[in-house]
């Protein structure tokens, strides 16, 4: 790998463990209460975090017992992963810097989780280019076992057209843009380009079908409050449950 292979990598370099300040990383606990009874994953159960940032939700499956592999683009959030699940003597994780773009290829994840995860626009959502969220998506697949199960959050492109009137949306691509101020942990202000890919459920069931997956459900959710409500253009994200084929 270069040093930097996607945009998102200078943000995390800026922003490191404040990223974990921040209001939309408070809801883990009840993002995993829920995770747990959607794919009804059974203590010692193998998970891939897929775009795990500094390890938040690999690390509280882990403390439910759970065996977790978290990837992602940030060497810097890999270290922080990795430095938390050493403070906490952990075992039962392991953390590798690896762009999700790369794990169709990477031989030695294959076939070897009973259960994946791609939360808060982790890797999926974050491509400029929606074949890349395709690739990633069939790389996922690729690292399940035969009926494994993905729960995966992406961005509501009805509610980035309703609400989000800080951004411009593009709507020939699907990509949400805007310009914002992030800050590291001695308070410094960078402003960044962030870009979000947006989905219908419409779009969401055709790309997974593409990349082999049946979806089991698709539900309206929002940081911290996962649940199975219905579609609506209220709520920033879809929450799509589907299971390897």
């Amino acid at each position: 790998m270069s040093d930097r292979d996607h945009w998102f990598e200078d943000l995390a370099s800026h922003m490191k463990d404040a990223y974990l300040r921040y209001s939309f990383t408070k809801g883990t606990n009840q993002e995993v209460d829920f995770i747990l009874e959607v794919t009804g994953a059974a203590i010692g159960s193998v998970f891939i975090d897929v775009g795990c940032g500094p390890g938040r939700h690999s690390l509280e499956l882990a403390r439910r017992g759970m065996h977790v592999t978290g990837i992602d683009v940030s060497q810097d959030f890999i270290d922080i992963a990795q430095k938390n699940s050493a403070a906490e003597f952990r075992s039962n994780t392991e953390f590798l810097r690896l762009d999700a773009r790369d794990l169709i290829n990477h031989a030695s994840l294959h076939a070897k989780f009973d259960f994946a995860i791609c939360l808060c626009q982790g890797a999926f959502g974050l491509m400029i280019d929606d074949q890349h969220d395709v690739e990633i998506l069939a790389g996922i697949r690729k690292s399940m076992k035969e009926q494994g199960v993905l729960v995966l959050s992406a961005f509501n492109a009805y509610f980035s057209v309703k609400h989000h009137g800080d951004a411009d949306f593009d709507a020939l691509s699907g990509v949400s843009h805007e310009t914002t101020e992030i800050r590291n942990e001695l308070g410094e202000v960078k402003n960044v380009d962030l870009w979000t890919g947006c989905y219908t459920p419409r779009e969401l069931r055709l790309v997974f079908n593409l990349a082999g997956f049946d979806i089991l459900s698709i539900s309206s959710v929002e940081p911290g409050r996962y649940s199975n409500a219905e579609c609506s253009t209220e709520l920033p994200e879809f929450l799509v449950v589907a299971k390897s084929r």
